[in-house]
């Protein structure tokens, strides 16, 4: 079995950082290189994951979608890096209680960084 974290790590926390990406891109019209700045992440990342080479395997439904553009939105006016990781991280626990986890990878455990046993 592989754990809740596991997963969320190898498969959705990419999606999120696309999804967050193509905002950053699409919707507030900055270029590849303030994602990536934003991000914390190099501007080839960022190329790959507009052009869905990472990150590319969720379709996220349109709350969660609604609730990354929140957090893109947010990153742009600046946040501390301890409010990055938590606005990260709730990202990551409404994917997994909008049942994403459940339907895609029902063998999973609970998130043990979260120490929360009952997310679905």
């Amino acid at each position: 079995m592989r754990t809740t974290c596991e997963i969320m790590v190898q498969r959705v926390l990419p999606a999120i950082r696309a999804e967050i990406a193509r905002t950053i891109i699409c919707e507030h019209g900055r270029s590849q290189q303030e994602a990536a700045e934003v991000l914390g992440l190099s501007r080839a990342a960022v190329s790959q994951y507009l052009s869905e080479k990472r990150g590319a395997e969720i379709d996220f439904s349109e709350d969660a979608q609604k609730e990354i553009r929140k957090f893109a939105a947010e990153l742009l006016k600046g946040l501390s890096p301890k409010e990055e990781v938590s606005g990260m991280c709730n990202i990551c626990k409404y994917v997994q209680k909008s049942g994403w986890l459940n339907k895609n990878e029902p063998d999973a455990g609970y998130c043990a960084l979260c120490g929360e046993s009952d997310i679905y």
